[in-house]
């Protein structure tokens, strides 16, 4: 308003002595305070966790496209295909993608309350298709794909973006009428929900994907609040259920037995992951460069698949990798932020199970190519090649999104925005008096 001071930034410092202001800011602990002080005041803006989803899950469409034209080509070569081909079909599938996303951002929370059913029933029906005979498609020993023609489909990486929805559903209805607080209510029928999609999934050998439900399940246990006893009964079943499902199927011992692998074993078959391994270090701090890389050429394989952070390594080096976990970092962060700051239960529960999925997918690619966990088979989201994890994964993003620009905070913000746009702004100094639009100035009228 006229006439009052303007409000001054919480990170400057108040304005003092000549003297006394040329010590502090040559005062290297003031200026880090004051650093402190801006980080602080940007990440508690309303939009920050809106533009962290939106500028992280950019740069990782981005970088992930570079990577997976550069680690696929030769592959393509070999296969007789044009050397764009993978990269290619994944911008179909960013393209879908990114519809997706865009429709998920805008759709009101309500809308996407009536959805999570249909959504639901379909995925299951989609899973029960794939486990018929003649009709699932197997790749790689796995039968977990629907072929439609000229689509692929996985339905098994769509329904982690099921489960959030029904589980987020399902836990704020319960919650508005008191039953969280007995066990039996927590538990039923989201554990036996969830059991079910794993059964589903499981019939195809995807145990990847089922230990990412697993995950997914815990976090909304964790996130409603879950007693510590009922939460480590069920983390003590889960692990023996897991234990028996590794015992009982030999290939899935083998790359139990690759963790920590560091030079060939004749009695054991690590090579992938010990090529994982030499592509990290074959890319030093800085990496060979785009394209230069040498493990593609047959050493390491799936590279611009499961493997493709160890691609990363190699040509960009530590400092692409580490800009990689950046980003994921600034995902992981803004979805935790979305959850914790709404009151609505549906968002927190949602936005704290895709946040948990897309986190604890991409722990274990990364812990994978690493040789810290087993070799799961999991894509990288938003950054490995794969058409169904590619449209899951954006779709979730589009879910996030939709809950960032839904608090009052963010909705008054992104108002203010629109209307203080630079476009109108130079409309302002080119028109003075013409825009149009609330509260815009308007030219008096001419007495006669």
């Amino acid at each position: 308003m006229a006439g009052q001071a303007p409000e001054r930034e919480p990170w400057r410092a108040p304005v003092i002595s000549a003297s006394s202001a040329t010590f502090k800011a040559a005062d290297p602990l003031t200026r880090l305070r004051q650093f402190r002080g801006r980080v602080r005041y940007l990440l508690a803006r309303p939009l920050t966790p809106y533009l962290l989803i939106l500028g992280a899950g950019f740069l990782l469409l981005v970088l992930g496209l570079s990577m997976v034209f550069s680690s696929s080509q030769i592959l393509a070569v070999r296969w007789g295909l044009p050397t764009y081909f993978f990269v290619m079909k994944q911008g179909i599938a960013v393209g879908l993608g990114l519809v997706g996303l865009v429709l998920f951002a805008l759709m009101p929370v309500k809308l996407l309350r009536l959805l999570v059913y249909p959504v639901m029933l379909g995925v299951m029906g989609s899973l029960v298709l794939v486990a018929i005979p003649g009709i699932g498609k197997e790749v790689g020993g796995n039968r977990n794909w629907l072929d439609l023609g000229l689509l692929q489909l996985q339905p098994s990486e769509f329904a982690k973006l099921a489960l959030a929805l029904w589980a987020a559903d399902l836990l704020a209805r319960k919650q508005k009428t008191h039953m969280l607080d007995q066990w039996k209510h927590l538990l039923v029928p989201l554990v036996p929900g969830t059991l079910l999609l794993m059964l589903l999934i499981m019939l195809g050998g995807d145990m990847g994907t089922t230990m990412i439900l697993i995950a997914m399940l815990f976090g909304l246990l964790w996130t409603v609040g879950a007693p510590l006893r009922l939460f480590a009964a069920t983390l003590g079943i889960a692990v023996v259920a897991c234990t028996a499902l590794v015992i009982t199927v030999p290939h899935r011992m083998d790359r139990l037995a690759c963790i920590g692998v560091t030079q060939p074993d004749p009695n054991v078959n690590c090579f992938q992951a010990l090529h994982g391994l030499y592509a990290f270090a074959a890319g030093g701090p800085f990496g060979s460069g785009i394209g230069a890389g040498v493990e593609k050429w047959g050493q390491l394989p799936e590279a611009h698949t499961d493997f493709i952070f160890a691609a990363t390594g190699e040509e960009l080096g530590l400092v692409g990798t580490l800009s990689v976990l950046g980003l994921f970092a600034a995902l992981g962060y803004a979805g935790i932020r979305v959850a914790s700051s709404t009151k609505d239960p549906f968002v927190r529960y949602a936005a704290g199970a895709v946040t948990t999925w897309i986190m604890a997918q991409a722990m274990v690619n990364l812990g994978s190519a690493l040789g810290l966990l087993p070799i799961a088979g999991v894509p990288l989201p938003l950054f490995s090649y794969g058409g169904s994890a590619m449209l899951s994964a954006l779709c979730a993003v589009g879910v996030l999104l939709c809950f960032a620009r839904s608090s009052p905070e963010a909705k008054a913000a992104l108002s203010a925005r629109s209307s203080n746009s630079r476009f109108r702004t130079v409309l302002n100094r080119v028109l003075p008096g013409r825009t149009t639009g609330r509260g815009a100035a308007r030219p008096k009228r001419r007495e006669r």
